[in-house]
Order: structure tokens, then sequence, then C-alpha cells
């Protein structure tokens, strides 16, 4: 099959890794690895928790609490910082799914060597020493708010020929990954900040240095009625400044006189509360909602 000037060798024929040696490329099916590694995998729910994985990536790219931004896709934010989304991504993946890092790849996966890859773009750079080797492999599209992953071995046969980049990594032959890897999982979405909801001259607002984080905060809550508030957001607009999380509990007055309750995940019946919403409070969540009779404390 040719792709451009790559000419893909198929299941049943060589490959020639000048690293690895000849060998015989296998069917996904056939590769007694892969079908270990992906049988280990599905007893997780692993959209879920790489959903998860990669909102905490985002997170700690940003740095919302001491810089205020809150999207990667911001002109303020450094294409370098989106792509090193994916190097924090393996991290965060080890710690969800408990895997030691460990040579000679990122990890083990019942003593098979598996490498954790993700972009944000179209394509992974793949480093010689993953070349014929198993693979995950993460695609983030960031202006659609989603991700989905790949179990793949990463045949040399299957890499786009020439030097690579300047530290030898090769991308992916896009018709590899479609006929030759397993999904782990498909388009999954991703958490979406609610400040990203916010119209420029409101978000111009919230983000003010000036006035003081109890009026910011109550506007943020006013504009954004009903929906959900992480603490990253909290600390986000409230960035650089002291304590922001008491900051917003002290503006529960405010918002009353708009017939607004604040309502935080840490309270079990204020979880309830919104539950009765078909809202999910996390422990460190917060909305602001029309309730009939307020709260029976402040929290």
């Amino acid at each position: 099959m040719r792709k451009g000037r790559l000419v893909l060798q198929g299941p049943g024929e060589i490959c020639t890794n000048t690293d690895a040696g000849e060998h015989v490329l296998l069917a996904p099916g056939d590769d007694t690895d892969a079908q270990t590694v992906l049988d280990w995998l599905q007893s997780f729910d692993v959209a879920g928790l790489y959903t998860g994985a990669i909102a905490n990536a985002v997170d700690y790219v940003l740095d919302g609490a001491r810089t205020g931004r809150y999207s990667l896709l911001a002109p303020d934010v450094h294409p370098g910082e989106r792509a090193s989304v994916g190097a924090k991504l393996e991290y965060e993946v080890l710690r969800s799914f408990g895997l030691p890092k460990e040579a000679p790849l990122d990890t083990l996966i019942e003593k098979v060597p598996v490498d954790i890859k993700a972009t944000v773009g179209a394509n992974w750079a793949i480093p010689s020493e993953a070349h014929c080797q198993l693979c995950i492999c993460t695609q983030i599209q960031l202006g659609k708010s989603r991700h989905r992953s790949w179990l793949v071995r990463a045949h040399r046969s299957w890499l786009y020929r020439g030097k690579g980049n300047k530290d030898g990594k090769r991308g992916l032959a896009v018709d590899a990954r479609a006929l030759w890897s397993i999904p782990l999982y498909d388009w999954t979405p991703l958490p979406v900040n609610p400040l990203t909801l916010l119209t420029p001259e409101q978000a111009g607002r919230v983000l003010a240095k000036r006035p003081g984080q109890e009026q910011r905060f109550t506007m943020m809550f006013r504009y954004l009625e009903g929906h959900i508030i992480p603490r990253s957001v909290i600390s986000t607009v409230g960035a650089g400044k002291l304590d922001p999380l008491r900051r917003a509990r002290n503006i529960r007055r405010h918002l009353a006189r708009d017939g607004l309750t604040l309502l935080c995940g840490k309270w079990r019946d204020q979880q309830d509360l919104a539950a009765a919403h078909k809202i999910t409070l996390g422990p460190e969540d917060w909305v602001a909602l029309r309730l009939e009779g307020g709260l029976t404390h402040d929290g």
C-alpha cells in the first residue's frame, strides 16, 4: 500500500528494523503481547481515566492559579506549551492506572514494555527506542474538546521514512493506524472550562485585576448560572491572590440578591440539592442555582 513516498508492508511481510532485526509483521489479533496489554486495559474505564488525566495535564500546563490562563488555544499560550501536554500526560496516565515508570519504554503492563504517546496535532513522534514496540497513542483535539486512543505496534515499516526530527522521531502512517491498530475508545468529550463560555467582555471583567475577588466571583457565578465551577476555575479567577476559596464562600449574600444560591460539593446536603436539579457536584465543585427557600446553613 502506497502512502506518499511510503510503501506500507502488511501483516505477514517482513519488517526490516536494523535495531530489532528482521521480524514478521503481525496483525493485532496475532500479536500476543498486544492482546495481553489489551486484556489488562479492559478491566479499566480507559476513556474515563484518560479524560481525567488529560484534564489534569492541561491544568498543569496552563498553571491557571499563577497565570490566570484557562485555554490552551489562547494566543498567550506558546505552541511548545501545548506540545508539552503529552509529556505531562504520560505521568498522569501512569498515576491514574497505577503503573510504574519503568524502562525500557515508559512502563510495563503485565511485563510487556509500552510507550505512552499523545499529540495535540494529527500524528505522534515515535522515538527510535519505541520503533516496533507497543504504544498507546492518544489524539487530543483541543478545538473540539475531545480525545481518542489506540494501541498499536509502531513497526518501523509503518513509520514515515527519512531521518525524522532532530531526535530521530518519526510519525506513524495514517493507514497503519487505521488498518492495524486496536482502538481503545472512540472520540470522548473533554471537560469544557466554564470560563471559555464567557463572552470576551465578560471574561475581561471576571479576570481583571480590579475590582476585588468577591465582586469578580459574584459576576462569574451570575454569568455562569447553572454551570459547574471546579476548584481550578476558582483558583484561576483568583490567580495571585490570597485564599480565593474563602473569598468565593463569602459571596453567597451577593448572589442571594439575584435569587441565586451558591452550592459547594464539599457538603452532602448541597450535593443532594444539586442532584435534585440533575447536576452532579464533585467534592471540590461549585454551582449557582435558583432554589426555593435557599440553604438551611452556609456550609
